[in-house]
């Protein structure tokens, strides 16, 4: 990227001379006449001017050529450099959606492994509650804990692209 911008720089400062010295090559095309001066000296002046002006013409249509070959390579450069920078664009939003992902993949793992242990838990307190129903009933003529049914803990799955939380019943 770097490089391209260092030629497209390169090529605008050529621009830039050819220009300068089809302006020197113009002006010094103009031809210079005083008040004083003979009819012939007038004549041999702009007959000079002619014999010239077939060069000049060409040099000048030479400065003209190579100036709008280095404005067409300007172009080329910038239009890649453009894509250059959407790729890159791209080519960055990847590598964050990857760098998320891994974070998410970590937080993921995470809440699977507390679920694990939450319904471990759980099924503790289910096996504690069973013992102690009996009990409760005879003493306080309700039960000690209810709605172990619809008990269930958060899951992150994932099929390779989209992720899903499920709840599993403990």
């Amino acid at each position: 990227m770097e490089q391209t911008q260092a030629e497209i720089a390169a090529f605008n400062s050529q621009i830039q001379a050819l220009l300068e010295e089809r302006a020197a090559l113009t002006i010094k095309n103009n031809v210079i006449c005083g008040e004083n001066d003979s009819p012939q000296a007038m004549v041999e002046a702009y007959r000079r001017q002619a014999r010239e002006n077939a060069q000049l013409s060409v040099e000048l249509q030479g400065i003209d050529a190579a100036i709008a070959a280095l404005e067409g390579q300007i172009k080329q450069k910038q239009g890649k450099l453009v894509r250059w920078q959407g790729e890159s664009k791209q080519l960055i939003q990847q590598q964050q959606l990857e760098e998320a992902k891994e974070v998410a993949q970590v937080h993921a793992e995470r809440i699977n492994q507390l679920a694990s242990e939450l319904a471990a838990e759980v099924r503790f307190l289910k096996a504690c509650a069973n013992q102690l129903s009996p009990m409760y009933w005879q003493i306080y003529y309700k039960p000690f804990i209810t709605g172990f049914k619809t008990i269930s803990v958060p899951y992150v799955r994932s099929d390779g692209e989209v992720w899903t939380i499920v709840n599993r019943i403990v």
